[in-house]
């Protein structure tokens, strides 16, 4: 009795550490849970930030693409722009000292002339030389106004390419600076998310070390628990046998007194008959 009540109080101890370990563990667990959840959450932001990242980078390399083609067309017409200068220039170098105005009289003047009066060959020769001389001047205040006309139409759609590039550009520039500021939170979060799940590992492992720990002290209970119904076992043995030895003690005594009973001629009790008719002596 001394054993199990030494045992009882050991036990009391376990279970007491047992039920403090579950409820450390279960705190832990929540922890870990809660930290989980936040975990979760910020994972949910990431990839937010993250799509609305590329979604802002592919408008920039859309925005970059529309500015190279923007580059190419406005060099082409630069190209086109010089080719045209240097054809106008060599016109202006042969252009006709007497104006278009002044051309175009004269022109006229000479046809009404040819239709108008009277001339030999000789001389309507020479007026018609004359006329296609006139023309040819003509020819060339056209073909000056036709390519000073394109010069300034290059620089307008220059000035117009120039302007789209430059709106470009700015959006680019814009565009990117968004990029890099969502790209700088999402690497906050990533950190954040970092320590928040080296956090939570750190509670899952310190749940699973209180649950191994009380896997521990349960095994020592139930060993306790065995060790102690032994014990009460063995103390119901050997009172059982005190019992059965104190019953046989009176069973005997019982006899003996029946069976001087016998001698001295005397009545049985019921009790004292039985007795003596199980071991066959009455």
């Amino acid at each position: 009795m001394q054993k199990i009540e030494e045992l009882n109080s050991k036990l009391a101890t376990l279970k007491e550490q047992k039920r403090k370990l579950d409820v450390e563990a279960g705190e832990f667990a929540e922890k870990r849970n809660t930290l989980n959840e936040a975990l979760k959450n910020l994972k949910t932001e990431i990839s937010k930030l993250k799509n609305a990242r590329d979604k802002i980078n592919e408008q920039v390399k859309e925005l970059k693409n529309q500015r190279s083609q923007l580059k190419a067309e406005m060099a082409q017409k630069t190209d086109e722009l010089k080719s045209l200068t240097k054809e106008l220039e060599a016109l202006t170098m042969k252009k006709p000292p007497k104006s278009f105005k002044e051309l175009k009289n004269e022109a006229e003047a000479i046809e009404w002339k040819i239709q108008t009066t009277p001339t030999d060959l000789q001389a309507e020769k020479q007026l018609v030389e004359h006329a296609k001389q006139v023309e040819a001047q003509l020819v060339i205040h056209r073909k000056i106004d036709q390519l000073s006309q394109k010069r300034l139409e290059l620089k307008a759609e220059l000035k117009a390419l120039g302007a789209r590039i430059k709106v470009c550009h700015e959006n680019v520039a814009e565009n990117a600076k968004k990029s890099q500021e969502l790209h700088q939170e999402m690497l906050k979060k990533v950190e954040e998310a970092k320590k928040l799940k080296a956090e939570a590992d750190n509670f899952h492992k310190c749940f699973v070390q209180a649950k191994e720990d009380g896997k521990k002290l349960q095994k020592e209970i139930d060993e306790i628990l065995d060790e102690i119904r032994q014990l009460k076992r063995e103390i119901q043995a050997e009172e059982d046998a005190e019992k059965l030895k104190d019953q046989e003690a009176i069973l005997e005594t019982v006899e003996k007194q029946a069976l001087e009973k016998l001698k001295r001629g005397e009545k049985l009790t019921w009790e004292e008959f039985k007795i003596l008719a199980e071991k066959g002596i009455a």
